[in-house]
């Protein structure tokens, strides 16, 4: 049976090992099952040496919203988690990739490489008085991709 032309071809889904961030990985692996897509999970991480005084004033000003990924290892792992979501969900064909880098450049170089159609992410963040000031990842990738972006409703 052929897809339709419009159907997606891969689909890069975010993750920091988060629940609500997993919950968007299963609905990327759900849809990438049904069209037949290519499923890239990616995690963006920091380089275990970043300023320790700059991580800290960091998670001072987002909180409980301040989930990072420190090093490649715990990124590698986060993947995998995720891949496995994704696989249980009904994803096919999953790849991931761990990148140094900040959450939003990271997807973004992510779905250019990958040439996806497709970027899922979860909402957290989007509102609230520090998504709005200090911008999200969902809003600012839905702002500046040049694919589709699916936010998928993650937090409750």
């Amino acid at each position: 049976m052929s897809e339709p032309a419009n159907a997606y071809s891969t689909v890069v889904v975010g993750t920091d090992g988060s629940e609500s961030s997993l919950r968007a990985v299963a609905r990327a692996g759900a849809l990438a099952g049904a069209c037949g897509a290519t499923l890239v999970v990616a995690c963006a991480y920091l380089p275990a040496e970043a300023d320790d005084r700059e991580l800290a004033r960091a998670q001072d000003v987002l909180g409980d919203e301040a989930y990072q990924v420190v090093g490649s290892h715990p990124a590698e792992e986060t993947v995998r988690t995720a891949a496995e979501r994704a696989l249980a969900a009904g994803a096919g064909d999953v790849r991931t990739v761990a990148v140094t880098g900040s959450p939003v450049e990271t997807l973004l170089e992510v779905v250019r490489r990958e040439k996806a159609d497709l970027l899922v992410v979860g909402n957290r963040g989007l509102s609230g008085i520090k998504g709005r000031l200090l911008g999200s990842v969902p809003a600012d990738a839905s702002r500046r991709s040049q694919c589709d972006v699916l936010i998928v409703h993650t937090t409750g």
